[in-house]
């Protein structure tokens, strides 16, 4: 391919480019409606007035039990294709070359696994970071 082929690539891109800023930015700008007033222009938070400050404090222990509860659930979704498959595992003829019981390789690899996560689960307990307080 020539630099001139490249060249129809760059100035359709830049085209486009052009074009969605045009009607994104210009257009909407010339538009839209411009009326502001008090109301309009204080803060709306889930249709309450707003008290105090938009900072607020709150402990970390809330945060850490919710991204422990992530993790283990998210975690524990891997069982079922796992479980689908485990029966499977022994009839592929590619693996049962290479292993001799892919059933029995494909049970301990869960079982690897599920240490893995108990490890996990026994260090958050350790920590106390499942307590609620």
């Amino acid at each position: 391919m020539t630099p001139a082929d490249y060249s129809y690539f760059v100035l359709f891109a830049v085209v486009a480019g052009g074009f969605c800023f045009v009607n994104l930015a210009v257009v909407s700008w010339i538009l839209r409606p411009f009326r502001p007033y008090k109301a309009k222009l204080s803060t709306y938070e889930c249709g309450e007035e707003v008290k105090g400050k938009a900072h607020v404090q709150f402990r970390v222990g809330y945060y850490i039990f919710a991204l422990i509860f992530v993790v283990f659930d998210v975690e524990a979704v891997f069982f079922y294709p796992w479980a689908v498959v485990l029966r499977q595992a022994s009839r592929h003829t590619e693996i049962t070359q290479i292993i001799a019981n892919p059933g029995l390789f494909a049970y301990c690899e869960m079982l690897v696994f599920l240490g893995i996560l108990g490890v996990g689960l026994l260090y958050a307990w350790r920590k106390a970071a499942l307590t609620w307080h």
